[in-house]
């Protein structure tokens, strides 16, 4: 058995980035259109799942049609990139960061935010050069995570048993699931944690305490 430290994927949107408060202004801009009256933080983390339309679902009562959902999503992404602009990495990320490439571990970044959209973010915050590889979306916004996942651990010809991603819905779980790799679930995020912990995988308060749980995971 070899005792080392497993290969860390991070999760982005409300883990690595602190961007809860831009998101539900974005949420509620796009619900407006649709006569929705805005949300609340904490109703959006009970009901936010992905694929985001389910969500859209869960909230309306319907899929959005194909046109509708191009309005939604464009009325998101504008005030989004204007609230984003304001919000900054999770408290103590980047020293977890730089703390775990020190130690000589490997991590990775993957996102459902558009790569293009993403790669500015990562290089503002000076943290490009602790990663292996940063994957954001390429294609249309709607997807969930598992391909994304296979396709990031191809790439990087990884096992994904000797990997533990981090992130903070239950679509990062199952993703991780899906592939065979581990999952810590930080409840800080988009999702409450009664909602997290239903979903059978560990679930912490704080980024610290994932990254010390993933350190447990050796083969």
């Amino acid at each position: 058995m070899t005792n080392r430290n497993p290969h860390l994927v991070w999760d982005w949107n409300s883990t690595l980035f602190h961007d809860l408060d831009a998101i539900i202004e974005a949420t509620n801009a796009s619900f407006a259109l649709i006569g929705l009256p805005p949300m609340t933080l904490e109703r959006y983390r009970e009901l936010y799942c992905v694929p985001v339309p389910k969500f859209y679902e869960k909230v309306v009562g319907r899929v959005p049609d194909a046109a509708e959902w191009i309005r939604l999503d464009q009325a998101f992404q504008e005030v989004y990139t204007v609230h984003s602009a304001r919000c900054e990495l999770a408290v103590g990320a980047d020293e977890l960061l730089h703390a775990w490439q020190r130690e000589g571990g490997t991590q990775s970044l993957l996102s459902l935010t558009a790569h293009e959209a993403l790669m500015p973010f990562v290089r503002r915050f000076g943290i490009e050069e602790r990663f292996v590889r940063v994957d954001g979306r390429v294609g249309p916004p709607g997807g969930g995570k598992a391909e994304h996942l296979v396709r990031h651990l191809a790439a990087l010809e990884r096992d994904p048993a000797d990997v533990v991603l981090i992130g903070d819905a239950a679509d990062d779980a199952a993703a991780a699931l899906h592939v065979g790799a581990r999952v810590v679930l930080y409840a800080g995020g988009s999702h409450a944690r009664a909602g997290l912990e239903g979903v059978g995988v560990p679930v912490v308060d704080s980024l610290a305490e994932a990254v010390e749980l993933a350190r447990t995971y050796v083969r």
